[in-house]
Order: structure tokens, then C-alpha cells, then sequence
């Protein structure tokens, strides 16, 4: 099964989101912050990566910047996770690398849906 990375700062919805995703059989790696989201990613391989614009430390922005830096990292799925949803913002998350775009508040069956459309490569958007 996929493995993937939710890094998220607010600590009831890295709950709800780990355990939406274990329940369908995923394995998932949690950081609370940008800095250890950046060093997760460079040191284990994910299918996808969950990640919150703003967080502590780097922001999710920052994070998906320094990764797309690195030629190994360019095929990492990474969707955005945001209270933000300003057109300028998707935009910003997708002109620095960002592949897919999900506002909170969100339901389980929706993240269950778009995360199962993702790792089976379907377009979603």
C-alpha cells in the first residue's frame, strides 16, 4: 500500500487525516512542522505528500521549493492542505511545484476519494 507523508501543525486534523487514511490501509508518516516535513521527504521515499501551507518553521511553500530543488524529488506528488483559498494562492502552490490543491474544511470521504484518485494517477482536481 502507498506510503505517505502528512505534515500538519494543528493536531486534531493530522488526527482526523491519519486516521481517515490508516483506515484504508495506507501508511503514514507524520511531521508537525516544515523543517521535519523537509527531512522526512529528502530521507524516505512517499507516493504522496500531505502538506499544510502554513505551518511552523518552513511553510509548505518553502518545503515544496527546496524539494523541487533536488532532480530525485521531481516525480513526488505533493498536494496542498489550506484554510487558503484565494485563486493567487493555488496558483503560488502550483507555479513552485505543488501538483494538487484541497481546502479545509474537507470531508473524510472526499479526502479518501481525491488521495485514492491520486495514487491510481487519475487527474483530480
Amino acid at each position: 500500500m502507498a506510503r505517505i507523508l502528512l505534515a500538519e501543525d494543528e493536531d486534531v486534523l493530522r488526527m482526523l487525516v491519519l486516521d481517515t487514511l490508516e483506515d484504508e490501509g495506507y501508511t503514514i508518516d507524520e511531521a508537525t512542522d516544515g523543517d521535519e516535513a523537509y527531512q522526512k521527504i529528502m530521507n524516505t521515499e512517499y507516493d504522496l505528500v500531505l502538506l499544510d501551507y502554513m505551518m511552523p518553521g518552513m511553510t509548505g511553500i518553502e518545503v515544496i521549493e527546496k524539494v523541487r530543488q533536488h532532480p530525485d524529488k521531481q516525480h513526488l506528488k505533493i498536494m496542498m492542505l489550506t484554510a487558503k483559498s484565494q485563486q493567487s494562492d493555488r496558483e503560488r502552490a502550483e507555479e513552485i511545484g505543488a501538483n494538487y490543491f484541497f481546502s479545509k474544511p474537507f470531508s473524510h470521504l472526499e479526502l479518501i476519494d481525491v488521495v485514492g484518485g491520486i495514487l491510481s494517477d487519475h487527474q483530480v482536481d
